[in-house]
């Protein structure tokens, strides 16, 4: 069974044919093309509308591009992100997968994102077995899930206000640097004082008991590297960079270890933009050396939005007998497994 996946979900327009393994037991890529928009630098953040004019001006040139590069011409299924999103960005997507559904005359799939990612370790030789963690850590999402099996997912963590990718680039944008902020800081960082400043590793307590949860908070974070920017004004960016992004690893990897020791679940799948991040990948490579915990990494070309993610994950529910009517809608919000 061959996928066309299309992703529009924010600012990346990619598309991917996802196909039989060599030994017909898993997925390999065929191909995978992806438009990163440029348009949002200068604002420092997305801007929907630009998004999603950008989405329709690359949908179908990434479309074709993708079938050609796998030499495909009538693919078997087509998927495609339907959410969650910006709302008018996903339907671009939607819309023209449907359509090619239609043309083509084969079933079709709506793929959540979230999933997407979540699933898209499972590209990778070293892919987990099920039951196993799956920490989406990006710039809209930072959620630890249990994976028990296609579909049957549980929310172990979440953030509860800013998303690290987010913070990333608040931060950023702080030191005057450009969008978007996490390869910006990650390169900063290596040349910075790990002990130029303590800051805090916030911890989010249950309402009544007080007990630490395995939630995150970064907005707590970004105020301390605020506080510390208005106190000293000639302090060095690459040391910014250096212990505020150690912070972050440090809460990311605190709560993957407690989650683990909670579920007896030592198997981790990492994905989402801040997967590419060099500091958390060499902390979680260390841990899965160590014994510790077995950590799949995507190739950093496949942490941010991807065609392969929606493709592969479109392909797993229709092998399922998972398809969905041409009438389905977009969601802004969804919640994988819901």
């Amino acid at each position: 069974m061959y996928v066309l996946g299309i992703e529009t979900s924010c600012d990346e327009t990619a598309a991917a044919v996802v196909g039989p393994s060599p030994d017909g037991a898993g997925s390999v890529v065929l191909a995978d093309v992806i438009h990163s928009q440029e348009v949002h630098a200068e604002y420092g953040g997305v801007v929907p509308e630009l998004a999603s004019r950008s989405h329709a001006e690359k949908v179908v040139v990434t479309t074709r591009a993708a079938l050609a590069r796998a030499g495909i011409e009538r693919p078997d299924v087509v998927a495609a992100t339907a959410g969650p999103g910006l709302l008018g960005a996903v339907l671009v997507g939607l819309c023209y997968g449907k359509s090619l559904s239609a043309g083509f005359g084969v079933p079709f799939v709506g793929v959540n994102h979230l999933e997407g990612h979540l699933l898209s370790p499972l590209l990778e030789p070293d892919a987990p077995a099920w039951p196993f963690l799956a920490l989406v850590v990006s710039g809209g999402h930072t959620t630890l899930y249990l994976a028990r099996a296609l579909g049957d997912y549980e929310v172990l963590a979440s953030t509860v206000d800013d998303a690290a990718g987010e913070a990333y680039d608040k931060v950023s944008r702080m030191l005057g640097e450009g969008y978007p902020g996490g390869p910006i800081l990650d390169r900063m960082a290596v040349g910075g004082d790990p002990t130029a400043r303590e800051l805090p590793r916030p911890v989010v307590r249950d309402r009544d008991s007080r007990a630490p949860t395995l939630d995150w908070s970064f907005s707590g974070l970004k105020t301390a590297v605020r506080q510390w920017l208005e106190a000293d004004r000639v302090v060095s960016g690459a040391d910014v960079a250096r212990c505020f992004q150690d912070a972050v690893v440090d809460v990311l990897v605190d709560r993957v270890l407690r989650a683990a020791d909670a579920t007896g679940v030592r198997a981790l799948a990492v994905s989402g933009g801040v997967a590419a991040n060099s500091a958390l990948r060499a902390r979680l490579l260390d841990l899965h050396e160590a014994g510790r915990l077995r950590v799949t990494l995507p190739p950093r070309s496949r942490c941010t939005d991807n065609g392969a993610m929606i493709a592969h994950a479109g392909r797993l529910h229709a092998l399922a007998g998972h398809l969905d009517p041409l009438d389905l809608g977009a969601r802004a919000q969804w919640t994988p497994g819901t």
